[in-house]
């Protein structure tokens, strides 16, 4: 793949607009691709939105709990480039709503949304990475387990979307791709941040990427794409799954805990993926914006382009 096609990607990642987990996603996707200057400036105007409760980025409705904690990584970064009083104090309210005022079941597993009692699979990307990187090692595995724990399909070993802990059930049931994608790529980020002396801690998140991966590998299409609803062929094909697990997977491998197997599938969904760029630098027949009901475009697709191609390189280097 040319230079100028990546660069196409993020021109067009930036000029999409953004609610707070899509600048929190592109904003880290820059971050890992070394374009820390855009980074730090797409944190910044995450700290310029922030609420008075602390949830960053905000646009729109403000019902989101964990997407606002996105922006989290970058945003350290920024304070640790900069060391500006207002991305400090825009650091430590984003902090204290993470730990201590986002609502949460009784046993501190935070809710994705303010309005319902719900976890969603989503939250796998959106909060524990944040948790990681400002060194709340514990709490972050806490989230993760308590995710894995309510979403899991013990039949299928895939992510469920939605589970309401008021009423035990789930209003979304499916294995969603993108869902799947979230929680890969952030248990991968958790893993790639833990100290070496969280030997446990590592090879937790290590058994449950590859359980998650064993699941899903099999229902690749021979085109590299997957379906929207992982095992249901009834739903639309896109390739927004593959980049993530194609993060993943080569990020896996670069950092020695993930078996070179899996490399055959990764590059078979990036080439897919690749294929979908139009003259734009838009990534197309991704699940799509503003609902995720369609294939069509979204930055969280440019944001996984841009994060596979970074882990692509890394590998091959």
């Amino acid at each position: 793949m040319s230079v100028s096609v990546l660069e196409k990607v993020k021109k067009a990642a930036l000029a999409m607009q953004r609610y707070s987990w899509e600048q929190g996603v592109v904003a880290q996707a820059f971050l890992e691709s070394g374009d820390t200057e855009t980074a730090l400036l797409l944190a910044v105007e995450g700290a310029n939105r922030q609420l008075a409760d602390g949830r960053c980025a905000h646009i729109g409705n403000p019902g989101a709990v964990t997407d606002p904690c996105c922006i989290g990584e970058a945003l350290i970064f920024a304070c640790e480039e900069t060391g500006a009083p207002f991305l400090q104090e825009a650091r430590e309210k984003l902090l204290k709503w993470a730990i201590l005022d986002a609502p949460r079941t009784e046993n501190g597993i935070v809710y994705h949304v303010t309005y319902a009692p719900e976890i969603w699979v989503d939250s796998f990307y959106m909060l524990p990475p944040f948790l990681a990187r400002a060194g709340y090692y514990d709490e972050a595995m806490k989230q993760i387990s308590g995710y894995w724990h309510l979403l899991l399909d013990e039949k299928k070993q895939l992510l469920s979307h939605r589970y309401h802990h008021g009423t035990n059930s789930f209003p979304r049931k499916d294995a969603w791709g993108v869902g799947n994608g979230w929680a890969l790529a952030g248990m991968t980020r958790v893993l790639r941040t833990l100290p070496e002396s969280k030997t446990e801690e590592k090879k937790f998140l290590q058994q449950k990427i590859t359980v998650l991966l064993d699941a899903a590998l099999p229902l690749q299409m021979e085109n590299g794409m997957f379906h929207d609803v992982l095992d249901d062929e009834s739903t639309f094909s896109e390739v927004n799954f593959g980049q993530m697990l194609a993060y993943t997977i080569y990020s896996g491998i670069k950092d020695g805990w993930l078996n070179e197997k899996y490399l055959p599938c990764a590059d078979k969904a990036r080439a897919a993926a690749i294929s979908q760029v139009d003259r734009f630098g838009l990534v197309r027949n991704v699940c799509g914006m503003p609902d995720f009901d369609r294939p069509f475009v979204a930055p969280e697709g440019q944001a996984f382009f841009i994060l596979m191609e970074t882990a692509y390189t890394a590998l091959r280097q």
